[in-house]
């Protein structure tokens, strides 16, 4: 796995100010326009509500919460519970959101709001802001936005138009909240009552984002410099023609670069880079049914070393004593384009509500022979929920890819991507939850499991709710195997405590 390193982008702390005055100075203007459309009234004022947020102008509404939190790991005490040099998180966080609507528009602004204490980036990230209109049964909206596409609860193969943000796992259970927004255009058309098309064009992509740095650094990531040295030495040598001694090799491989590749990602924010998806769902009597086709970019970067294999055919013996090398050896960094074929299905047998997805993602590299291109692949998933006994909720997914052509590809990490990684991952994902005092109280237990790579990571929770508060124990326990992608975390055991409140 080759992982994305995360960029810092910061603007005026006062961009919070800023955003809520041009919300007002565009709202108020178009409460006079009855032909736009959003229909604006006199100028009113609500309390805020149980069903959250409130009305400042008829049509217009805010929402948003703030919480307070505390976050420990395992590692941040010694054996004589003495605190060490360590933070608890973010102490403060929320979220504002802005909406807009009227009879034939409505306009949507996410806001998340987080301290930053050392002044390295913004207090203030759009989560997402859109416009979306309505005209019949064809709807159409733009901007920066998360879809959820296919049918699973836990992230399934047909959830593929949005990134997902991996830098921090101890809110691994928030899928949305994981989800990075991109700018999208979005239109749907209902045909009749039960039937719906829509389609999504991304102008250019982003992939999943990975700490590069501290705890949640993966070592995929990490060790990949050091790697790839090791990997390129190893085939030089493997591949020295029988002309070259032996003794030689040492000479040779003392000539090259002892630095490690410096690895630069591409810019992927141009029209190159743009991506489209059809998809199609229906209800078949019982059965909710639906057809996707999507044309984009795997979200995990292929790396390469360029030069590796033609390293013989470039090497100077002019002076046998001191050969040199005349190439160079650089690091290959791409997004793969990929076709994804999609169907999913959801109905409810004798209790179950069951979900299951299967896609089939279509490659460059159809031989499965180019060390540069992901080998095509098979992915699906199967689920169901359930009350089982004493009013105990169980969601139990699993989700499996399997890579084709899988005897074709290298095992030389310098040459093949996918070097040393399984043919299959399996993961199952399992959700335990039982509510008691009237709903106020929900006890919660979410378990991962990955087979391949015999690791887990298991995130119990207390969540007591009451009217627009919500008090919130949690955990994360992570082990097994230390070269698993779950298992190099099992020193990150963390606690969580947080308040939050609605309005």
């Amino acid at each position: 796995m080759i992982v994305r390193r995360v960029g810092v982008q910061g603007f005026w702390p006062r961009f919070m100010l800023r955003v809520g005055l041009l919300v007002l100075g565009v709202v108020a203007p178009l409460a006079a326009q009855e032909d736009f459309g959003f229909g604006f009234g006199d100028e009113t004022e609500e309390a805020p509500s149980s069903s959250g947020g409130f009305s400042f102008i008829s049509g217009a509404r805010v929402s948003g919460e703030v919480s307070a939190q505390l976050l420990g790991y395992g590692d941040d005490f010694t054996s004589s519970f003495t605190i060490k040099d360590t933070t608890l998180g973010d102490v403060f966080s929320g979220k504002l959101n802005f909406s807009a609507s009227g009879s034939n528009a409505e306009a949507v602004i996410n806001l998340n709001l987080a301290p930053v204490f050392d002044g390295s980036a913004s207090p203030v990230a759009i989560d997402e802001a859109y416009l979306r209109a309505y005209f019949g049964g064809f709807t159409i909206e733009g901007g920066l936005r998360k879809l959820t596409w296919g049918k699973a609860d836990s992230l399934g193969p047909l959830d593929v138009v949005n990134p997902l943000d991996y830098s921090d796992l101890t809110n691994m259970t928030d899928i949305m909240g994981r989800k990075i927004a991109r700018p999208l255009i979005h239109a749907s058309y209902s045909l009749g009552s039960f039937s719906k098309l829509e389609g999504v064009f991304i102008p250019w992509f982003e992939g999943h984002r990975f700490a590069n740095e501290g705890r949640w650094a993966p070592s995929q990531l990490t060790d990949l410099p050091d790697q790839m040295t090791a990997a390129t030495g190893a085939y030089i040598i493997a591949s020295a023609p029988p002309t070259i001694p032996s003794a030689m090799l040492p000479t040779i491989l003392e000539g090259l670069p002892s630095d490690p590749p410096a690895f630069e990602y591409p810019k992927t924010d141009t029209l190159k880079y743009a991506q489209a998806g059809l998809r199609f769902t229906t209800t078949i009597g019982s059965s909710d049914i639906g057809v996707q086709y999507y044309f984009g970019r795997l979200p995990r970067p292929a790396v390469t070393l360029n030069g590796v294999k033609d390293f013989w055919k470039q090497m100077d013996f002019s002076n046998p004593m001191e050969p040199i090398y005349t190439g160079t050896i650089t690091p290959t960094i791409t997004y793969n384009w990929y076709h994804q074929i999609g169907l999913d299905y959801a109905q409810v047998i004798a209790g179950f509500n069951l979900r299951a997805e299967l896609a089939g993602n279509i490659t460059e590299d159809s031989a499965g022979d180019n060390g540069s291109v992901y080998n095509p692949s098979i992915a699906w998933s199967v689920g169901f929920d359930r009350d089982v006994v004493w009013g105990i909720n169980l969601n139990l997914q699993a989700t499996e890819s399997i890579r084709l052509l899988n005897d074709q590809a290298g095992g030389n990490i310098a040459l093949d991507t996918e070097a040393g990684t399984d043919m299959t991952t399996t993961r199952i994902t399992g959700v335990l939850s039982k509510k008691l005092l009237r709903d106020e109280l929900e006890l919660k237990v979410t378990g991962i499991w990955g087979i391949e790579d015999k690791d887990f990571f298991i995130l119990p929770a207390i969540i007591w709710t009451k009217g627009d508060v919500a008090v919130e124990l949690s955990g994360g326990i992570l082990g097994g195997d230390a070269a698993g992608e779950l298992g190099q975390y099992h020193r990150n055991g963390f606690v969580k405590a947080l308040v939050t409140y609605s309005f």
